[in-house]
């Protein structure tokens, strides 16, 4: 399904069903009707996150299913990230598929892009030959200083423990802008998602990402959070 109909049955379950309602054994039961056991163990990987092996990290996230149709953005929040880029190279962290990138490639021709993603499918490169992919983690990316005009991701801080070790790594390989796109989300015990980190409002993920350059811009785009710094 497109990311617009996730966030309309997001915005159902985290703002209309009231918080004892979401947490309750009769939620759970309609969780596990549809997922399975899958439900028990995001909540357990949740709760030991800081104790948790790099293979159980993987485990989880290979047996999560795909909800959304090749991209976890929605088309207003794609429209926003290809007006917000700077420069003639563009780097996108958690790359995926490579969707957005050939997505912006089919718009803007003539930017130079690269994907990285801890995991690059030989698939992935045979469809998107004129893209370069490298493996890396975003935790310690594999590129210079500065390396791209624009870094873009989108969809991955959420996962990632060491939150500020990232973004700092994102900032260290951008030269003029930094774009970041995170749901709009509440944390409930057991959700769809492994997700570990939670941003309810706008300001919420400002919290996160201090300190803040003065040209910056965030707004909320549906049930997702856009936002771009200038890091140059």
């Amino acid at each position: 399904m497109k990311r617009e109909t996730v966030n309309a049955i997001r915005t159902v379950l985290e703002e209309v069903i009231p918080p004892f309602l979401r947490d309750s054994g009769a939620m759970r039961w309609l969780f596990r009707r549809h997922w399975g056991p899958l439900v028990d163990d995001i909540e357990r990987f949740r709760e030991r996150i800081p104790f948790v092996t790099a293979e159980e990290y993987r485990s989880i996230y290979e047996r999560m299913p795909r909800v959304q149709d090749e991209t976890d953005n929605s088309e207003a929040c794609l429209k926003r990230i290809v007006d917000a880029i700077e420069g003639e190279t563009v780097l996108d962290v958690g790359c995926g598929t490579g969707y957005l990138l050939d997505w912006l490639k089919q718009r803007r021709p003539a930017l130079k892009l690269t994907g990285t993603d801890f995991i690059i499918e030989e698939g992935t490169r045979s469809r998107h030959p004129e893209i370069r992919f490298v493996e890396g983690h975003v935790e310690r990316l594999p590129f210079d200083d500065n390396a791209f005009d624009t870094v873009i991701c989108t969809h991955v801080l959420e996962h990632i423990l060491e939150f500020r070790t990232a973004l700092a790594e994102l900032r260290r390989v951008a030269a003029k802008r930094l774009i970041i796109v995170v749901p709009q989300e509440r944390e409930y015990r057991f959700t769809f998602n492994p997700h570990l980190h939670f941003f309810p409002y706008p300001h919420s993920f400002l919290r996160y990402v201090t300190p803040i350059p003065e040209g910056h811009v965030i707004e909320s785009v549906g049930r997702d959070i856009f936002y771009f710094e200038d890091v140059g």
